[in-house]
């Protein structure tokens, strides 16, 4: 179908709208990092009480994503979104005004629900953007959730500090429902599905849907290793003093976010197949390095070299999924997210675990294995290029 000037200027909008949306995702999640420590003290718990309490916003997640399969279908991906993100900007501060970890634990819960709720419906309408213009830009709206969680997490930090943790709970409301009222107009809706489409429930029967699944799980489980051991894998097993140790993450998610802005242009001059294989093997690469490196600094440069290729494999996945034949985008992105959302939710505290008994280095050699399944199922996210097609 041709695109109207008047279509495509929409679109873009959409565009910039759905951008917000990550941007805001990611600011919610990046402010609620420097809030997990003060649990401790605020609530009188300790180390393990914490770590259920973290259990149970990623179960809620994960509750949430496939639920929320269900109802974008039925209701449009703009209406699910706007419902989620406006109800998620008082995630943060429910869980903060809570006095007691009785009350905290069932508000952990429904904040999880309502952040990985409006992560499908984010991802689902970044899909309808792609296929109105024609192009993808899923790498750059995961770009800007990137952004957005630095933002969060860097003056969620300072802001705590000077004024307390409630006060920083209700500035992060108060500006991400700025954001959201002033993005919610221009965000752009799918297509009226078919009749059979609204009815449709359960899971999705097509295979492919699946293995992009594990391509997003293969992924996000390294992704997980690094964000939550790879400071310490340092610190132990290279000698590295604190400081050091810290520029593990920092450099690998300064290569991933840049990588993400440069992903839609690399996807759509080479497509979403070769892009996800290449990115599979340079992903695989840095953590064999990393996980064999004698020194911090080499693996500080090898975790980086990872996240240009752990950088784009994710949003291929999900371009994939929203673009499955034969499902609903809805329902192939509640699998996907699901299934991988589960590889950053669950695994590293499996890892943590083993490394306990084996140290860090193997598990990140083991680690790069899966990206290397990934470079051999990169046939099955060829739907990643419907986007391109401008249904």
């Amino acid at each position: 179908m041709a695109i109207t000037t008047e279509n495509r200027a929409a679109a873009q909008r959409g565009r910039w709208a759905v951008a917000a949306m990550f941007c805001t995702n990611g600011f919610i999640v990046g402010s609620w990092a420097p809030q997990i420590p003060l649990l401790l003290t605020r609530l009188d718990i300790r180390e393990a009480t914490l770590g259920l309490l973290i259990l149970g916003f990623g179960l809620g997640a994960l509750v949430a994503m496939p639920s929320c399969g269900l109802l974008i279908p039925r209701y449009g991906s703009r209406k699910v979104l706007t419902a989620f993100a406006v109800a998620c900007t008082v995630g943060l501060l429910i869980v903060i005004a809570m006095p007691s970890v009785w009350l905290a634990a069932p508000a952990m819960v429904l904040f999880g629900a309502l952040v990985g709720g409006m992560d499908v419906a984010m991802n689902t309408n970044a899909v309808a953007v792609e296929r109105k213009l024609g192009k993808a830009i899923m790498s750059a709206s995961h770009g800007f959730w990137s952004l957005g969680g630095f933002a969060g997490g860097g003056l969620g930090g300072l802001t705590i500090q000077r004024f307390g943790t409630l006060p920083h709970a209700i500035m992060v409301t108060l500006i991400t429902l700025i954001v959201v009222f002033a993005a919610i107009r221009f965000l752009v809706s799918e297509e009226q599905p078919a009749p059979e489409a609204k009815t449709r429930t359960g899971f999705p029967r097509q295979p492919a849907i699946y293995i992009v699944g594990l391509i997003a799980l293969f992924a996000m489980i390294p992704e997980g290793a690094i964000l939550d051991w790879a400071a310490i894998y340092l610190r132990q097993e290279r000698s590295a003093d604190i400081a050091t140790a810290g520029f593990a993450f920092a450099a690998f998610s300064a290569t991933m976010a840049t990588m993400r802005f440069l992903g839609d242009i690399v996807r759509n001059r080479f497509g979403a197949v070769l892009t996800l294989r290449v990115s599979s093997l340079i992903a695989a690469l840095g953590i064999i390095v990393a996980g064999l490196s004698p020194t911090p600094w080499l693996a500080i440069a090898a975790f980086a070299f990872a996240g240009f290729g752990l950088a784009n494999i994710i949003p291929i996945a999900f371009s994939a999924a929203g673009n499955q034949p034969g499902i609903s985008s809805a329902a192939g992105m509640s699998v996907v997210s699901t299934l991988g959302y589960s590889g950053i939710l669950v695994a590293p505290s499996f890892i943590g675990f083993i490394g306990q008994s084996t140290g860090f280095a193997p598990i990140y050699l083991a680690l790069s294995v899966l990206l290397v399944i990934v470079f051999f199922a990169a046939r099955f996210a060829a739907s990643a290029d419907g986007a391109q097609s401008g249904h």
